[in-house]
């Protein structure tokens, strides 16, 4: 078992749950822009939000999001030092930083020094896109070993100063190398991790690259909070992060859905009503399991263990509960029908 670390009133690792963060695409200093994300995305279900802070402006800001806003606050910061403690100063929940690209040791003790004043963790993060020259020239290339070499120098650095309210990530956009690198890096280390897939790209291929990269590591007990990095509306982030734990049984809350892939014994058009039936039970947050199955001589056998489901026939339908047909309805009215008695569980 991990450290745990607090992030707010937040507990990450050390058993708790699998948190799940966005980050904001907005310029942080135009803070009605940026809160007004953020609680979009807190309404999807994020849990951590990060913002970045790459001028005084926007360390300044931190603290007029921060009081308008309902989960912690994590500063991004790249370079400046002088950001990183204005951020905390300022209320920031979390501070991430890569301690090799803000200066000499004094002015990493000085954020250290902040951070521990204000009972700030530290995230590291090291990305494989900017691994330190003197690595790349001993490893020859990115690599998961030379990921790994470069988080615990850092590490080592922070515990210099006797400061361990530490959380850690190693991203690649490179899944295979990614998921070495954290499962070497779990070895070695009892801080918590955070996991993601740098760069993941678009909805249609990270989210994909995401479930392999993220989900196969959380499967393996590796990971105690999480960002799904898209190019796309960050609340995509939150719904496939949502996604991911629950296909990996570490949340119950929320509808699994299941549905058969349809054959030639399908009998309606049954793939938009499953699209439309998950977006409509987007959030919805009661622990059920929804079925839709294509046929109905196998529909409701097959899918015994739904709490409720629909399977379709020529010109209608049913509704079953656990396998036992409760009624039959006219196939234009089977969405609506399915909604009803989801509505009742």
């Amino acid at each position: 078992m991990t450290k745990q670390i607090m992030v707010g009133g937040l507990a990450v690792g050390g058993g708790a749950p699998v948190t799940i963060q966005s980050m904001c695409n907005t310029k942080t200093e135009d803070t009605g822009a940026t809160i007004e994300q953020i609680l979009r995305l807190e309404q999807a279900g994020c849990e951590i939000v990060r913002v970045t802070v790459p001028t005084p402006e926007a360390a300044e800001a931190v603290e007029t999001i921060k009081n308008s806003i309902h989960i912690p606050l994590v500063a991004d910061i790249h370079f400046d030092y002088r950001l990183a403690i204005a951020a905390a100063e300022h209320g920031a929940d979390k501070i991430r930083i890569n301690p090799g690209n803000i200066g000499g040791e004094d002015r990493v003790k000085a954020v250290v020094d902040c951070c521990r004043a204000h009972k700030v963790p530290i995230r590291i993060g090291v990305n494989g896109g900017s691994l330190e020259k003197e690595l790349l020239a001993k490893y020859g290339r990115v690599t998961p070993e030379a990921l790994v070499e470069s988080a615990l120098g850092h590490v080592a650095l922070l515990e210099k100063f006797d400061f361990t309210d530490i959380c850690i990530s190693v991203k690649s956009s490179d899944v295979p190398l990614n998921m070495a690198a954290y499962r070497l890096l779990h070895e070695r280390v009892d801080y918590p991790l955070h996991l993601g897939v740098t760069e993941a790209g678009t909805p249609s291929m990270g989210v994909l690259k995401s479930t392999i990269g993220i989900g196969g590591l959380l499967c393996e007990g590796i990971g105690d909070t999480m960002r799904v990095s898209l190019t796309a509306d960050p609340v995509e982030e939150v719904y496939a992060a949502k996604r991911i734990l629950r296909a990996c049984g570490l949340r119950r809350s929320g509808v699994n859905l299941i549905s058969c892939p349809t054959c030639g014994r399908t009998a309606y058009d049954m793939i938009p009503l499953a699209e439309e039936l998950e977006r409509r039970l987007e959030d919805c947050d009661k622990p059920i399991t929804v079925a839709v199955m294509g046929c109905v001589v196998n529909g409701p056998g097959e899918a015994s263990a739904a709490d409720i489901g629909v399977a379709g026939g020529k010109g209608e339908g049913l509704i079953f509960r656990h396998g036992e047909v409760l009624y039959k309805v006219a196939q234009e009215k089977l969405l609506d029908a399915l909604l009803d008695e989801i509505e009742k569980l």
